[in-house]
């Protein structure tokens, strides 16, 4: 009866338990949107190109704009860089 009381406990808490959920910065896009708030979940949202564009989906929201510190820009592709030789 205690193995099964054991296990039914174990069975309950693995049922209970939530999948981790990582922050997720998009390095496409130069700013991000951090929503927080217990009624509406919080999330990270870097879907928006300028500070102006964020805040204006911002407005109402529990939210703060913030610069991406993940964005990478379009010219910059790491060892596509021409190397300097120079001439012999």
């Amino acid at each position: 009866m205690k193995l099964l009381g054991a296990l039914l406990l174990a069975l309950s808490a693995l049922w209970m338990t939530r999948p981790a959920s990582a922050q997720m910065y998009d390095p496409r896009y130069p700013v991000c949107m951090h929503v927080y708030g217990v009624l509406i979940g919080e999330r990270m949202d870097c879907v928006f190109t300028s500070i102006d564009q964020c805040q204006a989906g911002a407005m109402g929201l529990p939210a703060t704009c913030l610069i991406n510190p993940y964005y990478v820009p379009r010219s910059y592709a790491p060892g596509s860089a021409r190397r300097y030789r120079p001439e012999r």
